[in-house]
């Protein structure tokens, strides 16, 4: 198979116009490209034998075989490929069980474009994403005493992956601008994950956030 140094991307999921509109959005980015589409599971591993991609977008709910079916067969035959759950399941179980099964990320559908491409990169660094809304209510199915209890403990921990990201590198000196280059996002998504985490911490200017920071070995 021809590689084009882009990140190759097997759509799966039943929904014709949902995959015509992914498609559209990820073949826009520089670093991205569709390179197949399918239906339902069984067409979704046949098309990922032939076509060896980087990352699958697979959906749970289908016809024929489902995406919950199809994933142990995905990871099975082909290991090295990320696979990023795009569903309508805003649900701790569903969430559980494909993460166990070896799902890289859970992602809703109702997520902005922005963030499903924020998720694609982040699984293809090799990092787990987790939508953000669903991130309290898995803590609260596994352990419901462990959300309030670390943040206590720790501030950070009630902030979201994205926003820590970006408030690290703003208590390092970033500009919005150069967050936004260095972590593929637009000034504006970077402004708003900057103030919605500086209000979870309770704080009004970059010299506070730079104390936390160090009082927390962020900048270690």
């Amino acid at each position: 198979m021809l590689k084009t140094g882009k990140i190759r991307i097997l759509l799966a999921d039943d929904h014709a116009v949902l995959r015509a509109g992914l498609r559209l959005l990820i073949d826009n980015q520089p670093d991205l490209e569709v390179v197949g589409e399918a239906d339902e599971g069984a067409e979704a591993i046949a098309k990922a034998r032939e076509l060896q991609p980087d990352l699958i977008l697979l959906d749970l709910s289908m016809a024929g075989l489902d995406g919950l079916a199809t994933l142990p067969v995905l990871k099975d035959e082909l290991p090295d490929t990320r696979v990023l759950i795009l569903t309508m399941y805003d649900d701790a179980g569903y969430l559980q069980e494909t993460l166990r099964a070896g799902a890289s990320g859970y992602i809703l559908k109702k997520a902005v474009d922005s963030e499903l491409l924020m998720a694609i990169r982040a699984v293809m660094r090799g990092e787990t994403y987790i939508h953000s809304a669903m991130t309290d209510k898995l803590l609260q199915n596994v352990m419901p005493d462990a959300a309030s209890a670390q943040a206590d403990a720790n501030p950070w921990a009630g902030l979201s992956e994205r926003e820590f990201d970006v408030l690290r590198l703003v208590a390092l000196g970033y500009t919005n601008a150069e967050i936004a280059e260095e972590l593929y996002l637009s000034v504006k998504t970077v402004e708003t994950y900057r103030a919605r985490g500086m209000e979870k911490l309770n704080l009004q200017t970059r010299a506070q956030l730079v104390r936390l920071a160090l009082e927390h070995g962020i900048l270690e």
